[in-house]
């Protein structure tokens, strides 16, 4: 039986996606993923390198700052919606599961109109616009933050589900952190590690408060791993040392949780959860131009927890990075209580919880041939 996934634009929205859609065709080897996104975001990247089937349409964002390009929303969705017509005619799909942005924007609107259950994942504490606006028909909704319900129409809370984001679980053995420190060149004096990173793609905000703390000089004990986005590197690698580790791009990201004693990150939702279920303690720098403020959101949903620190980019500086390191270095309660808060929070079977309702909603499988 097929499934369509939707969502994209973003790593953000097409990671979940992944998670999830691999999770199922585990569980239910009847199932046949195919995916839909759009021809302008991350997913034209990623998805032909990936073991799935895809569609990419020319979906374009609602341009509300200028409105006069919004003739291309309009034409792409017209475009878009006979190619999934003619998707639809050649295989009913069974189910549709979203997770967001505007490349879900179509497909869902299409999958209403045509009466084919869907879902939604969302991953932020606030709902995006796609999400509330198609929240009321969906059979299922599958919060990465339980805040995220409030956000939603009182009619469909009933059917919102707190089953975390969907990432890559952390091993079941953690690795030595000795070890891992040596992985990373660490020298013996290392007995605290900071994880610095921006995503993905790196953050030039970030980057330079980074760049000015270190310039002061590290706390002794205090190593760093620090990934800087593939476009920042070059200006940053010369600060690589015997306590300074330097990469354009952390893969796999599991070898730094490893040892990772505190993170200071974006509070992206994704980067966040893995974060969470490793049970790092996080100090968050939003990104204050993300939709919606979202990452303010998250970073302020941690916080309330007990799970991290927060500070607005326009508030911060090298030596108030700084001053939460030491802060977190010096006391070990402190640490144990953001951990334990962290690990509280975490969802490593998301993946697996949303395939399991997901197959319910499927019905029995289908005979294989």
């Amino acid at each position: 039986m097929r499934v369509l996934f939707t969502g994209g634009g973003t790593g953000g929205h097409l990671y979940p996606a992944l998670a999830i859609a691999r999770a199922l065709v585990r569980l239910r080897p009847d199932v046949r993923a195919h995916f839909v996104g759009a021809t302008r975001g991350i997913e034209r990247v990623i998805l032909p390198d990936t073991e799935f089937p895809h569609t990419l349409l020319d979906l374009h964002p609602v341009y509300r700052s200028a409105p006069w390009r919004n003739w291309r929303t309009a034409a792409g969705l017209v475009q878009g919606w006979r190619r999934l017509s003619a998707m639809e005619r050649e295989e009913r799909a069974r189910l549709v599961v979203a997770t967001g942005g505007y490349a879900a924007s179509g497909a869902l609107a299409f999958a209403a109109s045509h009466r084919i259950p869907y879902v939604v994942q969302e991953q932020n504490s606030f709902p995006g616009k796609t999400v509330t606006l198609f929240a009321r028909w969906a059979r299922e909704l599958y919060l990465g933050f339980p805040e995220a319900a409030r956000g939603l129409p009182a009619a469909v809370r009933a059917r919102a589900i707190d089953t975390g984001n969907p990432i890559e679980s952390p091993p079941s053995v953690r690795p030595d952190r000795v070890m891992q420190k040596k992985v990373w060149g660490f020298d013996a004096s290392v007995g605290f590690v900071v994880l610095l990173f921006g995503g993905s793609q790196g953050s030039a905000a970030l980057n330079a408060l980074v760049d000015g703390w270190i310039a002061q000089g590290l706390p002794a004990g205090v190593g760093v791993i620090w990934g800087t986005g593939r476009e920042h590197y070059d200006r940053y690698a010369a600060r690589a040392s015997a306590r300074v580790a330097v990469r354009p791009y952390l893969a796999p990201i599991a070898d730094a949780y490893a040892c990772a004693d505190l993170a200071i990150a974006r509070a992206g939702a994704m980067t966040t959860a893995e974060l969470c279920a490793w049970g790092i303690p996080m100090f968050l720098v939003p990104l204050p131009t993300a939709a919606a403020d979202h990452q303010t959101a998250n970073a302020r949903a941690l916080e309330q927890a007990g799970a991290a620190r927060w500070v607005a980019k326009r508030d911060a500086t090298p030596m108030h990075l700084g001053a939460v390191v030491t802060e977190v270095l010096g006391d070990a309660a402190l640490r144990a209580r953001w951990s334990a808060a962290a690990m509280a929070r975490g969802r490593p079977d998301a993946s697996a919880r949303i395939a399991e309702r997901l197959s319910v909603l499927l019905g029995p499988p289908e005979r294989l041939p």
